[in-house]
């Protein structure tokens, strides 16, 4: 899996929503690089999803606390629409 294929389809579920560990639900947009949040005013880089996409499959949010948003990066790299069986 590269950067560009999972950004395509970060892409192409924007607006949808998504579930965190914990069971918050949210949507986001995508401006450029940058994945803006619905529920914060937190934005996301593509860059933080390029190092998170190294740790998958991520069990939960541990692996990846160092970056932006960790529990979004989980909710949304674990989500089936993401990884399609790929980790």
């Amino acid at each position: 899996m590269t950067i560009e294929v999972l950004w395509e389809r970060i892409k192409e579920c924007e607006g949808q929503v998504f579930k965190q560990i914990r069971g918050g639900r949210f949507t986001y947009k995508v401006n450029g690089n940058t994945l803006i949040l619905s529920r914060t005013n937190r934005s996301v880089p593509r860059s933080a999803f390029e190092r998170a996409l190294k740790k998958v499959p991520l069990e939960n949010t541990v692996p990846v606390q160092n970056l932006q948003a960790p529990s979004y990066l989980y909710a949304i790299l674990m989500d089936e629409r993401i990884k399609k069986n790929e980790w």
